[in-house]
Formats: C-alpha cells, sequence, structure tokens
C-alpha cells in the first residue's frame, strides 16, 4: 500500500510494499509511483487513471508494472481511493497494489486490444462516467483521452439526448444493463454532429447490479444524411405530385369554363348537328378524325371529346404534329433510352407512354410526312411501340383523336397521305362546320368572349351596341372562330368608355367588305342626308336587320332587338315602307 498526497507524490509506504520491491522508505518520499514503471505504465498512469482518479475518486484494478531495485518487473492490479475528511478537505490517496501476474497481464492485454480496436468503443461505471474509451472513439470525437476519461457520457452528446438523459434518466439506463441500437447523438470537440446507434452489454455483480456498462456504437451520420435527402427527395416528389394533381385539377376546371362547363355555345342548325353526332361518338372508343377550317374550334371539340368519355380521369395529350422535326419523330411520340443518339442524355417518356389511359389528340395529322407515317400506323393497329435506342417492347391503351384542316381523301389519293392510315383514323369523321354557316351563334359567341375578356384584362364590363352586334353579324369571318375572339380582345383594348368599340378594332378588315346600310353611325359618310335618302336609308337598315334575324321581328335577336326599338314600332315602319317579312330559310 501507498499514501500519496494530493499531487501524487508518496506520502508512505507499507512494509509489504518495500519487501516485495527492496526500495527504503526514505527513496520514496516525494517521489511519484509511475517512476518505478515502464515507460508505457507510466503514461498510462498519467494520461488514463489519475483524470479517472481525479474525476471519480476511485480506481479499481488497473494494470500498471514495477521495477523493483534489481530491475526485475512486477505485474501488478491496483487499486485507489481518494479519502477527504467531514469539510470535504482532501486527506490523502490510498493505492492498494496486488501482485497478481497473469490476471495482470490479462487485464493488461484486454485494454491494449479494447483501445486498438477499429470501433467505437467505450465503458461507463454506474453513474455513467467514462471509465474506458477506444482509440477510434476519440478519434471519431476529437478529444483525447485525458479530457475525456472520468467524465460524464452526457458531456459529450448533443442537447437532445442530453435532455433525454438528465436527471437521473442516465443512471436508469445503465441500472437496465442492456441497449440495442437506441439512437444518440453525441458532439466533436470541433462542435459538429456525430449520429450514432448504441448497443450495450452490462457487467454485473453477484447481486445482478450494474457495475459497468461496455457500450459500442455504429457511426450512422452518413447514411442517416443519406435517408434524410431520400426522404426529403419522396415529400418533394409527393409534394410536386400534389401541386400538379392541384395544377391539373385547375386546368380541368379552366377547361371546363373556358368551355362554359363542357358546352360548346351556339344554337345555330350546323351546331347542333355535329353536336348531335359528337354525343353520339363521345362514350365509345372510336378514334374520331375532327375536320375544319383553321379557327373552327377542333381543340375544343377534343377537349369536349374527352370530358365526356369514360377516359375523362386520365390525361389528355396533344401533340402538334407540324411542329415536330422528322428526325425528332419517333422520340416525340415514343421516347427514347439514353444514349439512343446525339443529345439523348437521359431517357424521355414518349407522348404516347404519356396518354396511357386516356386520349392523345393529334392536332394537323395531314402535316406528317408520308415516310414516317407507317410508324404512328404501326402503334394505332397494334397498341405496342419501341422507345428509341430500346428493344422493349412496351404497350399503351390510349384513344386516338385527329384534327386536320386539309382535305385528306385528296391527300390520300395524291399519295400524299397513307390510305390505311386515313381509315384507321376516320373511324368517325366529325365536320366542324365554319362561323360563317353559324350566323345565330356570332352574339352568343362574342357576348361569351366579351365577358372573359374584360374578366382576364382587369376591364370593367362592356356593353355591345345593337348596331355593333349588326355589324359582327354581317362579317363572314374567314378566320372563324379565333378571329372573332381576336376582334374581340382587340376591341376591348381599345375601348375607353362603357360600349364596346369593335369599329376601331375591324376598321381594317370591314373595308370593301360591308355596305353603308348596315355600317354603325362612327362609320357612315359625313354627309347631310335628304329626307327621302334618310328613309330609303332606314328602309335598306330595317330589311337588312330582318335579314340577319332570320325574319324574326320581337325577341332578344329580333329585328326590332338590333336596331334598338319596340317590336311595335318596327312593325308599323314596316307597313309604312311595305317592307314584307322574308320567309324563313330564304
Amino acid at each position: 500500500m501507498l499514501l500519496l498526497d494530493n499531487e501524487g507524490r508518496i506520502l508512505e509506504a507499507s512494509n509489504a510494499w518495500l519487501q516485495r520491491f527492496g526500495y527504503e522508505r526514505d527513496e520514496l518520499i516525494g517521489t511519484r509511483p509511475q517512476d518505478y514503471g515502464s515507460d508505457e505504465s507510466a503514461r498510462r498512469i498519467s494520461e488514463e487513471y489519475l483524470p479517472i482518479l481525479r474525476r471519480t475518486g476511485q480506481l479499481e484494478s488497473v494494470p500498471v508494472d514495477i521495477n523493483t531495485k534489481r530491475g526485475e518487473r512486477v505485474d501488478c492490479l491496483a487499486r485507489a481511493v481518494v479519502e477527504h475528511d467531514d469539510a470535504g478537505q482532501y486527506i490523502r490517496t490510498v493505492a492498494v497494489y496486488t501482485e497478481f501476474g497473469e490476471q495482470a497481464r490479462l487485464e493488461k492485454h484486454y485494454r491494449e486490444l479494447y483501445r486498438a480496436t477499429p470501433a467505437l468503443l467505450h465503458t461507463v461505471d454506474a453513474k455513467g462516467r467514462v471509465i474506458h474509451v477506444s482509440d477510434r472513439w476519440l478519434e471519431k470525437l476529437g478529444y483525447t483521452r485525458e479530457e475525456v476519461l472520468g467524465r460524464l457520457i452526457t458531456d459529450f452528446m448533443g442537447e437532445g439526448t442530453r435532455a433525454q438523459l438528465d436527471e437521473g434518466g442516465l443512471v436508469d439506463v445503465i441500472a437496465h444493463g442492456e441497449l440495442d441500437n437506441e439512437p444518440r447523438n453525441y458532439v466533436t470537440k470541433s462542435g459538429s454532429i456525430v449520429e450514432v446507434v448504441v448497443s450495450a452489454t452490462a457487467d454485473r455483480d453477484e447481486s445482478g447490479t450494474v457495475q459497468k456498462l461496455l457500450v459500442a456504437s455504429k457511426d450512422v451520420t452518413e447514411r442517416n444524411a443519406a435517408e434524410r435527402q431520400l426522404r426529403a427527395a419522396f415529400e418533394e416528389n409527393a409534394r410536386l405530385r400534389a401541386e400538379l394533381e392541384r395544377e391539373r385539377d385547375y386546368l380541368r376546371e379552366e377547361v371546363d369554363v373556358s368551355m362554359n362547363y363542357g358546352r360548346i355555345i351556339g344554337e345555330s342548325t350546323a351546331l347542333k348537328k355535329m353536336l348531335a353526332r359528337l354525343e353520339a361518338v363521345a362514350e365509345t372508343s372510336a378514334s374520331v378524325l375532327i375536320e375544319g377550317e383553321s379557327g373552327v374550334g377542333k381543340e375544343l371539340v377534343a377537349h369536349v371529346l374527352h370530358a365526356r368519355s369514360n377516359r375523362a380521369p386520365g390525361p389528355l395529350v396533344k401533340v402538334n404534329c407540324a411542329s415536330i422535326p422528322d428526325e425528332l419523330f419517333e422520340s416525340e411520340f415514343f421516347g427514347h433510352v439514353k444514349g439512343a443518339f446525339t443529345g439523348a442524355i437521359r431517357d424521355r417518356v414518349g407522348r404516347f407512354e404519356l396518354a396511357d389511359g386516356g386520349t392523345i389528340f393529334l392536332d394537323e395529322i395531314g402535316e406528317i410526312p408520308v415516310s414516317l407515317q407507317s410508324k404512328l400506323l404501326r402503334v394505332l393497329q397494334e397498341s405496342e411501340y419501341e422507345r428509341v435506342g430500346d428493344e422493349t417492347t412496351r404497350t399503351v391503351d390510349v384513344r386516338v383523336l385527329a384534327a386536320t384542316n386539309r382535305n385528306l381523301e385528296e391527300a390520300v389519293d395524291n399519295g400524299a397521305f397513307r390510305e390505311d392510315l386515313f381509315y384507321r383514323l376516320s373511324v368517325f369523321p366529325l365536320f366542324v362546320p365554319p362561323l360563317r354557316e353559324r350566323g345565330e351563334d356570332v352574339l352568343q359567341l362574342a357576348a361569351h368572349f366579351l365577358e372573359k375578356t374584360c374578366q382576364e384584362f382587369g376591364h370593367r364590363p362592356l356593353t355591345l351596341s345593337r348596331q355593333q352586334a349588326a355589324l359582327l353579324r354581317q362579317y363572314d369571318w374567314p378566320g372563324n372562330v379565333r378571329e372573332l375572339k381576336n376582334v374581340i380582345e382587340r376591341a376591348v383594348i381599345l375601348s375607353k368608355g362603357k360600349v364596346l368599340r369593335l369599329d376601331l378594332a375591324m376598321a381594317d378588315i370591314l373595308v370593301g367588305h360591308s355596305d353603308d346600310a348596315a355600317l354603325p353611325e362612327q362609320v357612315e359618310p359625313s354627309r347631310v342626308l335628304t329626307d327621302a335618302e334618310f328613309r330609303e336609308r332606314e328602309k335598306q337598315n330595317m330589311m337588312k336587320a330582318l335579314d340577319l334575324s332570320g325574319g324574326r321581328v320581337a325577341g332578344p335577336q329580333g329585328a326590332a332587338a338590333l336596331i334598338g326599338i319596340r317590336p311595335s314600332t318596327f312593325t308599323d315602319r314596316m307597313k309604312k315602307y311595305g317592307i314584307t317579312r322574308p320567309r324563313r330559310g330564304q
């Protein structure tokens, strides 16, 4: 036994100690125990045992070696305890050495293996103080052994983990004895976080009380970061998917609104005939060839066909065939795999695959070169295709709607369009009438576009006067519905008051087109009329109004409403001027 002061110097040695090691008492006083051991033993005492002793007040069975005065090396196990008086003042340290060669050698060997293991290992006592730690653990967290031994393990944990183990939680965990992949966060000396999962096994005494807890940690920082990135990617995908679904629903609502909730605007005979055919084919899976001049609304018809079919929940994918370069035709329609051609830096999904389960709308189908039409025909006939650069055959379930402003039958006769493709597309041809054949629909469409345009442009509501309505009716609209919409938008921009200024918007297109009798007063010749001329002009205007209204006098679209007078007044003037109402259909 040795007695040591608070600086670790020897105060006294037992006779047994002196006898075994061959020193005189006077030789020892004022020296340190590590002065009598090997360099390795001295290092362990300084770096491991003294920090534990200072912080915990005791050591248990630590291996040391002491050289006798004759030079013999003696392996021992040392135990030490610090004694204090009742006031807490330091008295002395009592160190007891037991010569127990084989056990000491095993203990030393164990500690050397423990320290050198590549695993993150540490051992805590029953109070959670670190009594052993591996080199790898110190390297990972950036501490020295002296800075760690004897301190509470929670001193090296992150705030969240430390909060969970405060107020007796750490002691309770140790007393339980075992841990299995419990998550913990440690803080390195530089302040970075190391995420680990810990497993532990207990060293118990005869009564089963935990004396030590051997803890193994596995660094999962990178794995957790990768999982968080993956989870964030999934969450972002889910967010984007939800956003796309909301956008899809919004766009569907916008389509519904733009189509007046799925109803094509108009009540003309020509339109009703077309709508009857549309209703007949909408719910079937038949291919439809939508024919008509540019601007008549073929795309709108395609939207209605899709919306009223059992494929409405699926996608409607539009392909403008005229805008696809010949060399990209297959890639655009069927997709490609990475490396299939120069510029194919990643896999791409084609339009047919995007439309799977829904409808594909092939606009301007007549513009596809004959050399490429066979590739389209195959997917229409067999519902099979391959991506460019891929040998895997894929199947697709789509309904095909096609549109053209060309006469495809003539194109077939001229060899510009494959006959088999034409018959495949035109299972059910649907002709959309031009606006000039839908005279009764012009005002309804104009009113619809006027209301919608004022809302979109943030313009105050505008009124469509009767004279301007007559102007709309007399023009034959070679650009069809698209031209009408453009004229209304242009008129809204040019209108400063409360009345729509169609005269300004249509000034360029009416030159040489309209007769003076139906022009509004803004565009009439600026001269004084004689009474006879005025009466003749009024008669011609009434006859024109009757012609535009189809012979109807009363009603919102009757001749009287177009001119802006009462039906009874209009009838009286008809008698006055000898005007005969034209027959319907003339």
